[in-house]
Order: C-alpha cells, then sequence, then structure tokens
C-alpha cells in the first residue's frame, strides 16, 4: 500500500499532506471553542482529500514519462504557485473579510518561507489562522529541504552547479539510482531521512522557549518560524516574547542549520565528511557577521565616544554587540528576526542603524540546500576565491592556484555559474522594480519589497526600510507581481531558465 501510495505524482502527494494539515488549526480552533474557524478547516481538509484521492485513483499506474527532469521541475513550480490557491481556501473562509487574492498572496509568503503579510497588526487576526500560517511556512520550509536533495541536486541546481562539474540544469551527472528510481519514490526515500531531524529541530527549540519563559503558542510557532526560516510570528516579531536573552541564545544557535547543509545532512548525497568549521560556507558567514555586526558596534561606539549617546555603561554596550550579532545572523538566514536588543543599541547611541546593511545580508542569504533565500554563501565564496586568485597572479603571473581539484573547480566553472547567477539574480531585481514603479509603487518601497520578495525575507519591509512598508495597501497586480516575484526567489532563476532547455520539450 505504501509503495502504491509513494509512485504517485509528487504533487498529489503534496496535496494529500496539505489536507491533512488542514485538521492541526480545525482541531486547535475547536479546543478553544472557535466553531467559525474549525468548520472551514475541517470542511475543507475531507473536501480536498477526497478531490486528492480521486486524482490519485486517476493517476494509478499511468507512469512518469521520459522528461522526468521537466515534470520535477514543473512540480516545483505547481507547489509555489497552485498549491497556494488550496491552502487558502480554508483561510479565506475562516478570516471571512479578505479577498481570496490576499489569502492567496499570504499562502505564497508563507510556502515560500518569505514571511511577508497583508495583515499590518498582527493582534487582530485569530490564533488558529496564525498557526496555519506558522504550518504552511514550516511545510514550505521542509519541502525545500527534500526537495533540494531529490531534485534540485541531481539536476545541478540551487546552487549544487558551482561545485558540480555538469552543466546547470541538464541533471549529466546523476547516479544511477537516481536516473532509475521514480521522482515522488526519491522524494519520499529523502523526506523520511531529513523529516525526524527537521520535527526533531523543531521540538527541541520549542522546549527551549518554553523553559526561557515564552508561551507555549508563541514558542512553537517562533520555533517552526526559526527552522523554515519564514520569520513567521503571531506577536509581531522577538521583541514582544517573553524568552528574552535566553530565547534568543536558542534561537541563535538553530540559525547554524540555515548556514550549511552539513549541519544535518552530513554524506548524505556523497559528499566528503569535512569537519563543519572547515566548510566555506561556515568560514563565509563567520566572517560577514563579524564585519558587518563588528561594524555596525564600532559605529555606535563612536557616537557614545563622542559624546551622542546618555548611557556608556558596560552592560549598555553588550546589549548592543549582541543586537548586532543576533539581526545579522537572523538576516544572513532570511529568517528576519530583530533582537529585542537592537532597538537599544540606536538608544545607546543616538545614532539609527542603516538597514542597507541588513538588506545586503538578505541578498547573500544562507547555505545551499538550506531553507535559506538569496543568492547563497557558497556562490559568494566562488566569486571571492575567484578574486583572490586573480589578485594574485597579478602579482605573479606564474604563480599555479593548487589547492585541489575541488577548489580548482570552485574557482573556475564555480565562479563563472555563480557569476551568471549572480547577473540573474540582479537583473530580477531591477524587472520586479520596474514593474512595481509603472503600478504606481514608489521607487525606494519598490526597491525594498523587490529584495524582501527576492530573497524571501519579509521582515526587511519593516525594519530596512525608514518606514514600515504595507502590502496591504498595494493595488491588487502590484500584489500579484511580488506574489510572482516570492516564487521566483525561491525556486531560483537558474530553475525557471531550465524549463526552457528544448531537450525537456522536445518530442
Amino acid at each position: 500500500m505504501f509503495a502504491r501510495i509513494t509512485k504517485q505524482p509528487l504533487f498529489v502527494l503534496l496535496m494529500g499532506l496539505a489536507s491533512l494539515l488542514m485538521l492541526l488549526p480545525s482541531l486547535h480552533a475547536l479546543s478553544l471553542g472557535n466553531f467559525r474557524v474549525s468548520r472551514p478547516f475541517f470542511y475543507s481538509a475531507v473536501a480536498f482529500f477526497f478531490v486528492t484521492a480521486m486524482i490519485a485513483i486517476a493517476m494509478d499506474g499511468r507512469g512518469f514519462g521520459r522528461h522526468q527532469a521537466r515534470n520535477q521541475l514543473l512540480t516545483l513550480v505547481a507547489t509555489f504557485a497552485a498549491l497556494p490557491l488550496m491552502l487558502a481556501f480554508p483561510f479565506y473562509e475562516a478570516h471571512g473579510r479578505i479577498s481570496f487574492l490576499d489569502a492567496w498572496i499570504e499562502m505564497v509568503s508563507c510556502l515560500t518561507t518569505t514571511g511577508a503579510t497583508l495583515f499590518d497588526n498582527p493582534w487582530r487576526l485569530n490564533v488558529s489562522l496564525h498557526l496555519w500560517r506558522s504550518i504552511v511556512g514550516w511545510m514550505g520550509g521542509y519541502f525545500m529541504w527534500v526537495a533540494a536533495f531529490a531534485i534540485l541536486a541531481p539536476m545541478n541546481l540551487g546552487g549544487f552547479e558551482v561545485r558540480s562539474s555538469g552543466v546547470a540544469g541538464t541533471g549529466r551527472n546523476l547516479s544511477q539510482i537516481s536516473r532509475i528510481a521514480d521522482p515522488s519514490e526519491r522524494f519520499t526515500r529523502f523526506a523520511l531521512k531529513l523529516g525526524p531531524i527537521y520535527l526533531g529541530i523543531t521540538l527541541a527549540l520549542w522546549v527551549g522557549l518554553l523553559i526561557a519563559g515564552d508561551r507555549s503558542f508563541v514558542a512553537l510557532t517562533h520555533a517552526m518560524a526559526t527552522v523554515s526560516t519564514s520569520g513567521i510570528s503571531p506577536i509581531g516579531g522577538l521583541y514582544w516574547s517573553r524568552g528574552g536573552f535566553i530565547g534568543e541564545v536558542f534561537i541563535f544557535v538553530v540559525f547554524a542549520f540555515a548556514i550549511s547543509r552539513l549541519t544535518f545532512s552530513r554524506g548524505m548525497i556523497g559528499e566528503e565528511r569535512s569537519p563543519l568549521l572547515r566548510d566555506p560556507e561556515v568560514k563565509m558567514a563567520v566572517a560577514l557577521i563579524s564585519m558587518v555586526a563588528g561594524g555596525l558596534f564600532l559605529r555606535h561606539f563612536i557616537g557614545v565616544f563622542e559624546g551622542r549617546g546618555e548611557e556608556s555603561s558596560f552592560i549598555a554596550a553588550i546589549h548592543a554587540l549582541w543586537g548586532g550579532i543576533f539581526t545579522s545572523l537572523s538576516f544572513l538566514t532570511t529568517t528576519g528576526f530583530e533582537s529585542r536588543y537592537w532597538t537599544e543599541t540606536s538608544s545607546w547611541s543616538h545614532l539609527n542603524t542603516p538597514g542597507l546593511a541588513l538588506i545586503g545580508l538578505a541578498l547573500i542569504g544562507g547555505g545551499i540546500a538550506t531553507t535559506a533565500g538569496g543568492v547563497k554563501l557558497l556562490r559568494v565564496y566562488a566569486l571571492f576565491r575567484h578574486s583572490e586568485r586573480e589578485l594574485e597572479m597579478l602579482v605573479h603571473p606564474s604563480s599555479l592556484g593548487g589547492a585541489g581539484s575541488e577548489a580548482r573547480q570552485i574557482r573556475r566553472s564555480g565562479a563563472f555559474v555563480a557569476w551568471i547567477f549572480f547577473m540573474i539574480f540582479a537583473l530580477s531585481i531591477i524587472g520586479v522594480v520596474t514593474a512595481l514603479a509603472l503600478t504606481g509603487v514608489q521607487f525606494e518601497n519598490s526597491l525594498v519589497i523587490a529584495v524582501s520578495a527576492l530573497s524571501t525575507t519579509g521582515p526587511i519591509l519593516d525594519i530596512a526600510a525608514e518606514d514600515p512598508i504595507s502590502l496591504s495597501g498595494l493595488r491588487d497586480i502590484s500584489k500579484f507581481i511580488v506574489a510572482s516575484a516570492m516564487v521566483l526567489g525561491r525556486l531560483e532563476a537558474l530553475a525557471i531558465i531550465a524549463l526552457l532547455n528544448p531537450d525537456f520539450w522536445r518530442n
């Protein structure tokens, strides 16, 4: 029975999973006596599960065809663009005061782990709806974990192309198992391997936040938001949580899983078992956080030294330093949680903290095959190594690079592909900014919204701009552009371009 289920198309399996997850907010609302919210989720779960079962019966035994790579990429696009239509239906019915377009955009934001919301005041949204937003974001993060190893890695996409000798998007260096196994079978295999790890990290952080003093519901949603890097919060962020400094320390530790895939998948796809501290992504993350957090602290320290601040105690300096380190790492992982000590930093020196630094960190993003978005640390590392080698050759033209074949691969073809992706990412920002500007959005706001959507870092809208940007005030066409940019940022442009490969569509 299980084998027949796993042979179903991946999108059908996701529909079934989404239908079952709708029961969780239904039961939560039922426990609170809120039948108006419980009924839409229960009825939607039953209806969509029935539809999924009918589709599964119709698709049973049909096979997957010859163009598996094309079908997998189309499944990724459908997951982030079409599946939110299904996820938005109970949300729309339970809320009752928003349009279906707004509900769809909210679900796209959650599923892509962007975390941007149309609700400016989170306190006015029902707690069961907040739970559904967190569940969808958590499911989106888990889906990206599994899809990175089951779909993107065999096709040399998602950052794996930097270290691979194959052509990005072609999947020419697939192993024999990945060529023979059905896509859904391979996806299920990795899902079973990664599922206990993903769930275990979430539960461990939940318990840690409970110990720190958070309420159970808030601790659970913040744990799911941290692991999935969605930044979804039912109370508007960590400032209003009761966890305090201890809670932020627990969250800070879990950020490591968005920096390097080796923290949870060592040796899973044949990678060498090198020490974590020698991983290029970890070293690049440490360097970036040190430079940004250290620079921000030095800026505020100079402000206090010049007499602008009123308080120069050692405790205030520690708070300022921790606020800079935590918030910098949070935005580097594209989670977007703001430390409660981040605002105290400005109060300490009476200097505003530039949001441009956080925008830059969000653009770089976390590690490949993680839930983080952005350009990815490995691509930045490849460009850094290539630049370093070019400078060496300016001084010593006849020198040899050395450091092994893998290092030469990263410096040459890896840096070439990384530069192409960086240019495509920059052009995507320009395209989204232009499209938003044509719909009447101010240029400054368009730029911040474009970076937020393409890097899947929704909280940038509240902290990086001079004034918080409200998506609810945009026109419908602007909202649709933002949602499309979220899907593009989550899938990455290379995956979309790979769909244009003529070999995929040739009969």
